[in-house]
């Protein structure tokens, strides 16, 4: 019987199976069921129905049918075939579809009934087949520990099962955990390469990481299954990510071809309606979608989520408000209001909604994490400056509270005049010495290695100094970046592309100081000769590919700069602000500009070559140079092109150890032809390796100090440059290499120190007590010292009280300490 079976499948599909094949082609069960279950998962759905009328009696073709019929939308048919069967086996796969399609139709009463009824099933054999279905119900219950524990025994009895597998890895994305969904996904196929839910499977699951992966995985779904619903949502959403409404509505229109009264595709149709303006459109489809189930506040939590990725997160929260008031058993809409007010900086009701969720579900990762995250922020210092609240970590709070809370004001007062905004408050800052604390504040999830900020619009999150190695990146730009954000999100009513928010501030960044904002020089100069600067109209897309994000970052910047140039601040602050009155890009860029985006794209493009002719002259390549160019070919290389720096660099490199001096020439006419070069193989760098090699200390600290005046994250060049310079000598030049290095490395105790110091004989006292007490909280090796260094300072303030407790402090640590002994005596005696 098997063997007839399968000769008859493979003579169905061998002749093609078409939509008008006839029932009487399968003359068994067991071929039926194999054909339409593979007619399915193909997208044939006329073909399934057509090959399970040959067999009214068999379950299993009952079940494949009511779910082609339910695929057209027609839900009344489905349970009215599903019925029969579900009575006659109330533990079977009819009883499972009919709860399952009951929950879809907001029935919740009586899907409670048929899946109970399953999970009460109990054969005295189960297969994996009867753990899959109990784990199933159990799941749509909410019941999930009892869920897992099914899954659990369905793996064990079918360790390959691509279904099997497959749905448990859906439960474990639903869970946000997905790393487990991806090595469940990676065995059905192993098992079935060519499994469509596994494939989908995988897209989710490595949607965050790596989305062009992910993109791979959802095409190659949808070549098995050009109508799988799930793919082609998945396949809006991720247009959604780019920004590309056009194209979310393409794949959301695909699905309702098929299903016009697809739920989750009526959902995401209202949600893009919404953000786009279209009230009516987004009125008319709700209606509709709640005439179908009028309980499914599910539509308002999509509706929330696509808003809020659009960083409209008071609207979000307004819109899952809704959800809850529809559906109060609807726990992922608690937990997106968590979420959603999290971003708001409505911590407290965040915490209310995040434990009501998961009182129901523990099992939801996110959810765990904010509660966790919640947790650990309750012993930070808070510090409030008029409408700014700073919450840093107590272990750092005796070194941050006195650079992170005045940078947070300066850039807020010097971007609110520059943009003549006064954005709402309060503006929270978090900052975090766990990347993965702030990463969690930010998305839910660790990870994030790449982000170093966020902002939602009234709050910043960032990482500390601690959160990452000295030298790996400048906090202080980082923050400054993040409050350009909240200017240009709430002046756009946090509506602005990702292209001009991000550009923005990193272009912010370079207006505040010289050396932040230009890590991309180089990279872009080259970018520009491989043909790979982004066109404007995909210039949005670019932040979605971690491939061109950095590139993305640094371009838009230049597009900005661009603007400010040729059209003039208020012009970029109007093209700013006209996103807040639902206009696109192309028709903002009109308004504001009175160009379109086809001209803007001219003069940047001239604006660039502009900008990077001296740059990429420079960097040219040279025909004859290699690792193994012989060394007189060089230096007639070198001489044959003096405006290259490939040529000066590679002579300079093959002559350090044989000539010095002429090295030292070399490097220097490389680092006048790109002066903005960094990192241990630029020729600044390399210059003061030599130098100091010969003793030549001058030379060495002049190098170092062009070097750090382009390199914001080098603490180990500043370090050195520090030893290297004379304060007695050259007061002023220690000073500025000094306050490059706190500003990389706060929490060094004797930069900081070195820095009060000098800023105190400048007569800057105010400045010195402040760096004195940062000091001080890094815990420095001489607590005593900088205790009596403190002490010193509030003295001349006129604080003699505070000074006499920093010259107490310092006598307790070192009794015999006669700086601190002397200080203490004048306080004592009234002296000055």
């Amino acid at each position: 019987m098997r063997r007839l079976g399968l000769l008859l499948l493979a003579l169905v599909f061998t002749a093609g199976l078409t939509p008008h094949v006839t029932a009487e082609q399968a003359q068994n069960v067991g071929a039926a069921r194999a054909a339409a279950d593979k007619a399915w998962r193909s997208g044939r759905i006329d073909d399934v129905e057509k090959l399970a009328q040959a067999f009214p009696s068999d379950e299993t073709l009952a079940v494949l049918r009511a779910r082609a019929i339910a695929a057209r939308g027609d839900y009344a048919r489905a349970e009215a075939l599903l019925q029969p069967t579900a009575a006659a086996n109330p533990g079977g796969d009819a009883a499972l579809e009919t709860g399952l399609l009951h929950l879809t139709l907001g029935r919740r009463t009586e899907a409670r009934r048929s899946l109970q009824l399953v999970l009460m099933s109990d054969p005295r054999s189960p297969t994996a087949r009867d753990f899959l279905r109990a784990a199933r119900a159990a799941r749509a219950l909410g019941r999930i520990d009892d869920a897992q524990a099914y899954f659990r025994d369905a793996v064990d009895l079918a360790p390959t099962d691509p279904l099997v597998n497959t749905e448990w890895g859906d439960l474990f994305v639903e869970k946000y955990n997905n790393k487990d969904a991806a090595r469940s996904f990676e065995v059905a196929l192993k098992s079935d390469p060519a499994y469509g839910p596994a494939l989908l499977g995988m897209a989710r699951a490595v949607a965050d990481s790596n989305p062009p992966q992910a993109m791979g995985f959802a095409d190659r779904a949808l070549k098995l299954n050009p109508i799988d619903p799930g793919a082609h949502l998945f396949m809006a959403q991720h247009a959604i990510y780019q920004d590309k409404k056009k194209e979310a509505r393409q794949s959301i229109d695909r699905v309702l071809e098929t299903n016009p009264r697809h739920l989750e595709a009526l959902s995401m149709k209202a949600a893009l309606a919404y953000v786009e303006g279209q009230n009516q459109e987004y009125q008319d489809t709700l209606a509709a979608t709640l005439k179908i189930n009028p309980t499914y506040g599910e539509i308002h939590r999509i509706v929330g989520s696509v808003t809020a990725h659009y960083y409209r997160f008071d609207e979000a929260v307004e819109q899952v408000r809704k959800a809850i008031a529809l559906d109060r058993e609807n726990n992922r809409a608690y937990a997106d209001l968590g979420a959603h007010l999290m971003r708001t900086g409505d911590e407290r009701n965040a915490r209310r909604a995040l434990e009501t969720a998961f009182r129901v579900d523990p099992f939801d990762t996110v959810t765990f994490n904010l509660l966790t995250l919640l947790d650990n922020l309750e012993p930070f210092d808070t510090i409030k400056d008029g409408d700014m609240i700073i919450r840093l970590h107590p272990d750092e709070s005796p070194v941050m509270r006195h650079s992170a809370p005045q940078l947070a004001r300066a850039a807020l007062d010097a971007l609110s005049k520059r943009w003549e905004f006064t954005p709402k408050g309060p503006i929270l800052v978090e900052m975090f010495p766990k990347h993965d604390d702030f990463a969690v504040r930010t998305l839910g999830l660790p990870g994030m290695l790449g982000a170093l900020g966020a902002c939602f619009g009234r709050v910043v999150t960032l990482d500390s100094p601690k959160a990452r190695d000295p030298g790996t990146f400048n906090w202080g730009e980082t923050l400054w970046h993040e409050m350009a954000h909240v200017i240009t999100l709430q002046l756009s009513n946090n509506r602005l592309p990702r292209w001009l928010s991000e550009g923005t501030s990193v272009f912010e960044e370079r207006r505040a100081r010289d050396d932040w904002g230009r890590e991309m020089d180089l990279p872009f100069t080259r970018a520009i000769d491989r043909g790979q600067v982004i066109k404007l109209r995909e210039l949005n897309s670019g932040f979605s590919n971690p491939e061109t994000i950095s590139l993305a970052y640094y371009q838009a910047s230049l597009v900005v700069e661009h603007i400010a140039e040729v059209h003039g601040q208020r012009k970029l602050r109007e093209l700013v602000r006209s996103y807040a009155d639902g206009l696109d890009t192309e028709a903002a860029i009109k308004h504001a500009l009175g160009v379109d985006i086809d001209d803007l794209q001219k003069t940047f493009d001239a604006f660039i070559d502009k900008r990077f002719a001296t740059a990429r002259r420079a960097l040219a390549e040279v025909e004859g140079l290699g690792p193994d160019t012989p060394l007189e070919r060089l230096k007639t290389i070198a001489a044959a092109n003096p405006g290259s720096y490939a040529a000066q660099m590679s002579l300079g490199m093959a002559l350090q150890e044989s000539s010095p001096d002429a090295a030292i020439a070399a490097l220097e006419q490389a680092a006048a032809l790109v002066p903005n070069a960094t990192g241990d193989d630029s020729p600044n760098a390399m210059i003061a390796a030599i130098a100091l090699k010969k003793g030549d200390k001058p030379r060495a600290a002049r190098a170092l100090d062009a070097l750090t005046a382009h390199a914001q994250t080098d603490v180990t060049s500043s370090r050195e440059l520090v030893t290297l310079l004379d304060g007695a000598r050259d007061p002023a030049r220690l000073q500025v290499a000094l306050r490059r290095l706190v500003a990389i490395d706060p929490f060094d105790a004797q930069a900081q120190s070195k820095l009060g110091r000098i800023t105190l004989d400048a007569g800057n006292v105010p400045e010195a007590i402040r760096m004195f007490r940062a000091a001080l909280g890094a815990r420095p090796v001489d607590r005593a010292g900088a205790h009596a260094d403190l002490a010193e300072a509030l003295a001349l303030a006129g604080e003699k009280d505070e000074a006499k407790k920093q010259a107490l402090a310092a006598l307790e640590i070192a009794p015999t300490f006669t700086r601190a002994q002397d200080l203490l005596l004048k306080l004592t005696s009234g002296g000055s």
